[in-house]
């Protein structure tokens, strides 16, 4: 049947295979990701689906799931489905409108983070020195201020890093998208902004095993039938 289908490809991020999104109850992240590359096995076999990760996503996964401790069943699995593909970076073009758009993007970033910085400062201006005077005192006041820095850091990597591109693994998911025009699977939200602007299809993680359940289903293969 694979060989009758037009080619569909998509391009997965680390976002797909650790979501929660895509976990039933009771099953675990190994027996999860083990039926996400069954999908993606029988999606290459039967409808001509092709999946792709660049090499720096694959690495940044493996990682992850060594971390996690999942069984070498998994990476074998991974390799084998999964096509590990370095993106073209000098042949893919990306629009100057596109480059613009991402530096103003990073200026207001910079731009809010110093906000923050500020607000912050302004804060700790309105401690009281004088509970420095003994070192109970010292210690509660040191604890005040610890909790400034930290809210401030919370909200400063908020402002700079939410819903942007903030990695080479996140441009390189990008650029073979673009190259392959193939879709993006992510639940990343800095991808997904991004993905829009790059002209490229997109499904959130969660929904994929989902997607690729219903082209099986529609296309009659055996196991995702309607009578199944």
């Amino acid at each position: 049947m694979a060989g009758s289908l037009p080619r569909q490809r998509f391009v997965l991020d680390t976002s797909l295979f650790i979501t929660d999104e895509i976990r039933e109850a009771g099953r675990s992240l190994q027996e999860t990701i083990l039926h996400l590359l069954d999908l993606v096995a029988t999606a290459r076999l039967e409808l001509n689906i092709s999946c792709y990760m660049p090499p720096s996503i694959h690495d940044e996964l493996g990682t992850m799931l060594r971390d996690r401790e999942v069984s070498d069943a998994v990476h074998s699995r991974l390799d084998t489905w999964v096509v590990r593909k370095s993106p073209d970076r000098y042949g893919v073009t990306i629009p100057a409108d596109i480059v613009y758009e991402f530096i103003d993007e990073m200026s207001d970033r910079v731009n809010r983070g110093l906000r923050v910085s500020e607000e912050a400062i302004r804060e700790v201006e309105q401690l009281d020195p004088t509970e420095l005077a003994s070192d109970a005192d010292r210690s509660e006041y040191m604890t005040e201020a610890d909790r400034i820095l930290s809210d401030m850091r919370d909200k400063y990597r908020r402002a700079l890093q939410r819903g942007v591109l903030d990695s080479r693994e996140d441009f390189d998911l990008l650029v073979l998208a673009r190259e392959l025009d193939a879709g993006v699977v992510t639940e990343d939200r800095g991808i997904i902004s991004w993905a829009d602007e790059f002209g490229l299809r997109y499904v959130r993680a969660g929904q994929f095993p989902t997607l690729l359940e219903e082209y099986l289903r529609a296309t009659g293969v055996e196991n995702y039938g309607s009578e199944a």
